[in-house]
């Protein structure tokens, strides 16, 4: 049983039911039901074209559950109009369901969980372990968003921003479970590439792909967290990092800038750095400063200051940072590494202590811990050579 093509295919067929007068939720239980029975049936009789198989057994369930259900009667579905076995269907719906998942009446949480059941293909149970939550919690979350779109009829293009931002959720969740997130992402994305001719779309694709480049050098024994400064480069991916650049460099010549274009600018400078020292920081504040612009966000003036103190010196990065506002989610952390730099190891210590104890993830707690640690280890020992 090829699971790969079961996922390929979902969103298709999910996508030619709805086009036929489906709404969303019953749409995606029929398939659901249809690839049941081709895991049954499959093994054992192979169709030559899988689907139009999955297209028609889908519509028979949608079709049976119709007819028993009196309610949907009254819809103006087209029962008696089954069509026959055959070749799937020209059309391409995936774009749509792409949308359809990342509808604006939808919470972050809900359309990534919709994404990844409707357009990746993936079961609740596989989506709930990834997330770390009960099966059944999933199920509730996913059924949800099911009846929040059910009726959801597309009359202009969807917004492919929100769609994008909906994807790069997805890749940031990661690892955990047996599904693999961010390269689920990256599959996601390139399909998304594949029906739609969008700088952004690509721009998001090479932003990916350079992050990922750098994964088995993030962490060490145990989980623990390896900075970028600290990774060893001759573990990055190579062959990601070059595909990462080109699909950049075919975005950016179309000379419609966009965030995600400028966020894998920034990741390509650091992956073309042999060495930390290397890294052409000016470059990388000229991007920040085109991604604040683009967005405004505090996010990137926030990672804006550290490229600056790396840049122009730590007191150029404070003075930078002094403009945002300190609530800011790792403020203290860039506001330590920044105070370290500036040879103040007691006021780094404290805000890295800081830091750790706002820390969302163990692995970043347990980093800020052990540099606070490490910092006044340093206190510790110069004031005791100092009494001797």
């Amino acid at each position: 049983m090829d699971e790969a093509l079961l996922r390929i295919l979902t969103p298709a067929v999910i996508g030619v039911l709805v086009r036929r007068g489906a709404d969303f939720a019953a749409a995606e239980d029929a398939v659901q039901e249809a690839l049941l029975e081709a895991v049954r049936a499959w093994p054992h009789e192979p169709p030559r074209d899988p689907k139009g198989w999955l297209v028609t057994v889908a519509w028979r369930k949608f079709l049976d559950a119709t007819r028993a259900d009196t309610a949907r009667r009254l819809r103006e579905v087209r029962v008696d109009a089954e069509p026959p076995p055959g070749p799937g269907e020209a059309v391409d719906d995936t774009l749509q369901l792409y949308f359809l998942c990342a509808h604006p009446s939808l919470s972050p949480s809900s359309a990534v969980a919709l994404t990844l059941r409707a357009v990746g293909g993936l079961t609740t149970r596989q989506i709930a372990q990834a997330y770390l939550v009960p099966e059944a919690t999933m199920a509730q979350r996913i059924s949800r968003a099911k009846r929040t779109v059910a009726d959801v009829r597309f009359t202009r293009p969807g917004d492919v921003a929100t769609v994008l931002r909906v994807l790069y959720l997805v890749f940031n969740e990661g690892y955990s479970g047996d599904v693999d997130l961010a390269e689920e992402a990256i599959r996601l994305t390139r399909e998304l590439a594949a029906h739609i001719d969008h700088e952004e779309v690509a721009g998001l694709l090479a932003l990916m792909l350079l992050h990922h480049a750098r994964r088995a050098a993030r962490t060490g024994p145990g989980g623990r967290l390896i900075p970028l400064a600290e990774q060893d480069r001759s573990r990055w991916d190579t062959r990601l990092i070059a595909e990462g650049v080109e699909v950049l460099q075919a975005a950016l010549a179309r000379d419609r800038l966009g965030e995600f274009q400028a966020q894998a600018a920034i990741a390509a400078l650091h992956a073309d750095a042999r060495t930390a020292g290397e890294t052409d920081w000016v470059q990388i504040v000229e991007w920040y400063d085109e991604l604040v612009r683009l967005t405004a966000s505090p996010v990137a003036r926030l990672n804006r200051a550290v490229a600056v103190g790396e840049a122009d010196g730590a007191r150029a990065g404070l003075a930078a940072l002094a403009e945002l506002d300190p609530a800011l989610p790792r403020y203290a952390a860039v506001a330590a590494y920044l105070h370290e730099r500036d040879d103040d190891p007691a006021g780094a210590a404290r805000l890295y202590a800081e830091a750790a104890r706002a820390a969302h993830s163990i692995p970043e707690r347990d980093h800020l811990t052990r540099q606070a640690a490490r910092l006044n280890a340093t206190i510790t020992d110069a004031a005791a050579h100092a009494a001797e």
